[in-house]
């Protein structure tokens, strides 16, 4: 079993940055993406980001140019640099991880994700 927890959510001002953390414990070598999404209460889960097994990444055209995913294999951790942050990328953010077949789905329909870090930008 897999257990995603995530940290470095809070309240930034528009313009500002934060770095998410996911840790992952009980990480199975079979799991080849890892990502991030976002919801709103009451909304859609909107993926954000994805990376796989080979380093390749993917991102919402919303968040391209101002975010970027990452992960340090050697601590089992993964990251999100957010920077240039707009009023509307207020969420919770969680991150995802699955095993299986590539090209990577999308994050929402991972198999694991974890609780999830609240992100709040105040414009």
């Amino acid at each position: 079993q897999v257990q995603l927890v995530e940290s470095g959510g809070g309240s930034v001002q528009a313009g500002g940055s934060l770095r998410l953390s996911c840790a992952s414990y009980g990480y199975s070598s079979t799991i080849v993406c890892m990502g991030w999404f976002r919801q709103l209460p009451g909304k859609p889960r909107e993926g954000v980001a994805v990376i796989d097994n080979y380093g390749r990444t993917r991102y919402a055209d919303s968040v391209k140019g101002r975010i970027t995913i990452s992960k340090e294999n050697v601590k089992n951790t993964l990251y999100l640099q957010m920077n240039s942050l707009k009023s509307e990328d207020t969420a919770m953010y969680y991150c995802a991880a699955d095993y299986g077949a590539l090209p990577c789905g999308e994050p929402g329909s991972f198999r694991y994700r974890g609780q999830g870090t609240q992100v709040t930008v105040s414009s």
